[in-house]
């Protein structure tokens, strides 16, 4: 694993740990902005990327974790070598766990401004935060739930609640039960029900949508960029009843698609792990 140390000047640099040693840390979940705005991994070895419009939620993220005492934090634009299929497939595969284990993990809604100081008094955000993109997109579903709390701010850095002060606001705009927003084993609810609540969100790549569900059913598949979304679904469906107990029934399930209605038919009859 790959995270950024917070040197005593705030600077940070990238260090690596393999196997379990690996020091407390924060891990940041966001949107990406368009491809030539983020920092990626090339550009902090080669020492740049500072003017680049991404850098402002690396600084954000180095200064929350030094303020909640930690040195270390993982942020997925710039921490993976993405040229790498090899890195690329375990940090796909890794990453539910890497935000189950962080000590801390920063919501960064790039969409939502708050200028005042008490959010609880204050309604202005409250609209904007519902109609956050974060909550659109295919990645951000594991990394609301993976970690045991989560904490939001705004693209200024303010804080706003967390996972738990705003459970009611966040069920409200995910649909996803309050039981599993804190912290229920997710094998507790049924395959449909975890389907369900990825029915609405995108991803930029057509496959991403099936891969980014494979922590929220604690399977493991390669990665096969080009296969098409159907195909990938169909892995993961593969997948889900291989590791699951028991024969798959063929019974139709809960639509996530119309178009996905014959990839998850018979999942519901997969029983829990």
């Amino acid at each position: 694993m790959r995270l950024l140390q917070i040197k005593d000047s705030g600077e940070f640099n990238l260090v690596e740990y393999v196997g379990i040693n690996i020091p407390r840390y924060a891990i940041l979940s966001h949107t990406w902005g368009a491809d030539n705005e983020e920092v990626i991994f090339r550009d902090l070895v080669d020492g740049v990327g500072k003017d680049k419009t991404g850098y402002r939620k690396l600084n954000f993220c180095a200064k929350q974790a030094t303020s909640d005492g930690l040195q270390f934090f993982w942020v997925d634009t710039c921490c993976i070598d993405k040229s790498s299929s090899a890195e690329l497939q375990e940090a796909i595969n890794s990453m539910f766990q890497w935000y189950h284990k962080a000590d801390k993990c920063y919501a960064y809604l790039s969409d939502v401004s708050f200028t005042g100081t008490d959010p609880s008094t204050q309604r202005a955000w409250r609209q904007s935060f519902q109609d956050s993109r974060w909550f659109t997109r295919g990645w951000t579903l594991q990394e609301l739930l993976a970690p045991t709390s989560v904490e939001f701010f705004s693209t200024e850095g303010k804080y706003l609640g967390n996972k738990a002060s705003l459970l009611q606001e966040i069920h409200a705009i995910t649909r996803i039960t309050h039981k599993a927003l804190q912290g229920d084993p997710l094998h507790q609810f049924s395959i449909d029900t975890r389907l369900s609540w990825a029915e609405k969100r995108e991803t930029k790549r057509a496959e991403d949508k099936a891969y980014a569900l494979l922590g929220i059913f604690g399977v493991y598949i390669p990665l096969i960029y080009g296969e098409g979304e159907n195909n990938a679904f169909r892995r993961l469906h593969e997948e889900i009843a291989r590791t699951s107990k028991g024969p798959v029934k063929q019974e139709a399930s809960t639509q996530i698609r119309r178009d996905q209605l014959d990839i998850v038919k018979g999942i519901e009859g997969v029983p829990e792990g």
